[in-house]
């Protein structure tokens, strides 16, 4: 069974939390995931133990344990969802409207800053 346990103080190590698991049966592998930019620590990781009675009783006991001065959350890791199938919007134009916006947008239509602007060239 894959674990999460997540708000990690970012001082836990993954042999830490290996020995923290493993006191409850046989632990797979371990993996505490880091900033893909900065390498810190991100605060939450995976546990993999085989046994899933022995998986279920960690879970039980150490949810909400107190470890390095942080209440850890540990439960059953769900699977990771498709990020291909996420809508990739953002910024302003969420509705698809024809707008621009920041900078060197068209004037006329209210936004942007520059551009083609209606009206003649003030500057």
């Amino acid at each position: 069974m894959n674990i999460y346990v997540g708000r990690l103080n970012p001082s836990v190590t993954e042999e830490a939390l290996r020995e923290m698991f493993e006191v409850y049966g046989q632990v797979t592998s371990i993996k505490l995931i880091k900033d893909k930019f900065t390498g810190s620590p991100r605060g939450f990781g995976f546990v993999e133990m085989p046994n899933g009675d022995e998986a279920q009783n960690a879970i039980t006991e150490l949810n909400g344990k107190e470890v390095s001065g942080s209440r850890i959350i540990v439960n059953e890791a769900r699977p990771q969802e498709n990020r291909e199938s996420r809508p990739r919007t953002g910024g302003y134009n969420r509705d698809n409207s024809n707008r621009s916006g920041g900078f060197g947008g068209n004037r006329s239509s209210g936004s942007g800053f520059g551009g083609n602007r209606s009206g003649g060239n003030r500057w």
